[in-house]
C-alpha cells in the first residue's frame, strides 16, 4: 500500500513535470550548494564555481539552449557574493560555455567538443609519435638536478653524482589543457638539447638526434588527485583526477635513455587495450613465417 511519502512524492514530481521552471529550479537546488567550494584552496572561488558549473555542462546534464539561474540565485545557492558569480559567469563566456545575454541572461552555448586523443599499448611508440602530431607543447621549466636528490635517478639507473636534465611541459589540444609533463633525460643525452628544441620539439625526435632512440618503452598508469600546480597547468580543480603515466625509455642496447611524469584529464585523454589469446599471438607468428 502506498505510504503518506510515496504520495507526496508523486504529486511533488507531476507538478514540476507540469511546471518547466520550477522542474528547472529544482535541478539547481539539488547540484549546486555553498558545500561544493573550499575557501582553503589557492584556487578563487570564482574560479571553482566556473569549474563546477563546467563540468555540469560538459557532462551534458543541461543541453545546449538551457537558461542557467541568474546571478542573485546563484549567490544564494553558493553563499557568495554577486561579483564573484558575476566572475565565473563571464569565465564561461569567455570560454564559449556559455552566452551572456542582456535581459534574456546567461544560455549554454552549442557544443563545440575537443576531440579526445587515445593512445594504444599495442605500438606505443608509434602511438606517441603520433601524440606529437596532433597536439601543441607549451614549455614550462628547464634545469638541472642531481640523480641522487630524485627519485628519477634510481629508476634511469645513475649514479648519485650524476646530473639529470629536468623539463616541465604542458601538451595543448587544440588550444586546451591536455598534460601536465615532467620529463628526466640523462644529461650526457640531453647534452645537445637547447631551451628551443624542447619548447617545440618532441623528445622522440630529440632523443633519435641524440644517437638514444627509443627500441622500447615501460610504463605504470594510476589515478592521481591534481596537485595545485597541476590544476592550474590543466585548469582544473585541487584534487581533481587525473591519470598519470610514468614511462620509461629504453634504447636498442637496454639502456634508460629518459623517464617521463604524465598528468592527463581524463575526459580528454583516453588508453586502449587490446587483448589476445596466447593461441591467437602464436597463431600470427607463425602465419609471418
Amino acid at each position: 500500500m502506498p505510504t503518506a511519502r510515496d504520495t507526496t512524492a508523486k504529486s511533488d514530481s507531476a507538478a514540476l513535470d507540469a511546471d518547466p521552471d520550477a522542474a528547472a529550479a529544482h535541478f539547481w537546488e539539488m547540484r549546486l550548494s555553498p558545500d561544493m567550494l573550499d575557501e582553503g584552496q589557492p584556487t578563487p572561488l570564482y574560479h571553482q564555481i566556473y569549474m563546477v558549473m563546467r563540468s555540469v555542462i560538459e557532462q551534458n546534464e543541461v543541453g545546449p539552449g538551457t537558461l542557467l539561474p541568474g546571478e542573485q540565485t546563484l549567490t544564494r545557492l553558493f553563499a557568495v557574493s554577486r561579483i564573484t558569480v558575476k566572475r565565473a559567469l563571464n569565465e564561461l563566456a569567455a570560454d564559449k560555455l556559455v552566452s551572456r545575454h542582456r535581459g534574456r541572461g546567461t544560455i549554454v552555448a552549442p557544443r563545440s567538443s575537443i576531440p579526445m586523443v587515445r593512445s594504444s599499448f599495442d605500438n606505443l611508440i608509434e602511438s606517441l609519435q603520433e601524440m606529437g602530431l596532433v597536439t601543441q607543447i607549451e614549455l614550462l621549466e628547464v634545469g638541472e638536478v642531481s640523480a641522487g636528490d630524485s627519485a628519477a635517478g634510481s629508476l634511469l639507473k645513475l649514479p648519485a653524482n650524476a646530473l639529470l636534465h629536468r623539463v616541465v611541459r604542458r601538451r595543448l589540444l587544440e588550444g586546451q589543457p591536455l598534460a601536465y609533463l615532467i620529463t628526466f633525460t640523462p644529461k650526457d643525452i640531453a647534452a645537445s638539447f637547447s631551451v628551443e628544441d624542447v619548447a617545440h620539439k618532441t623528445f622522440l625526435a630529440l632523443l633519435e638526434r641524440a644517437g638514444a632512440a627509443p627500441h622500447e618503452a615501460e610504463q605504470w598508469i594510476t589515478a592521481v588527485a591534481a596537485e595545485p600546480q597541476m590544476a592550474a597547468a590543466l585548469d582544473v580543480s585541487v584534487s581533481a583526477p587525473l591519470l598519470k603515466i610514468e614511462r620509461i625509455m629504453r634504447d636498442a642496447s637496454g639502456r634508460p635513455v629518459q623517464l617521463s611524469l604524465g598528468y592527463y584529464r581524463p575526459d580528454r585523454f583516453q588508453y586502449h587495450v587490446r587483448n589476445v589469446t596466447l593461441r591467437e599471438q602464436r597463431g600470427a607468428a607463425l602465419a609471418a613465417e
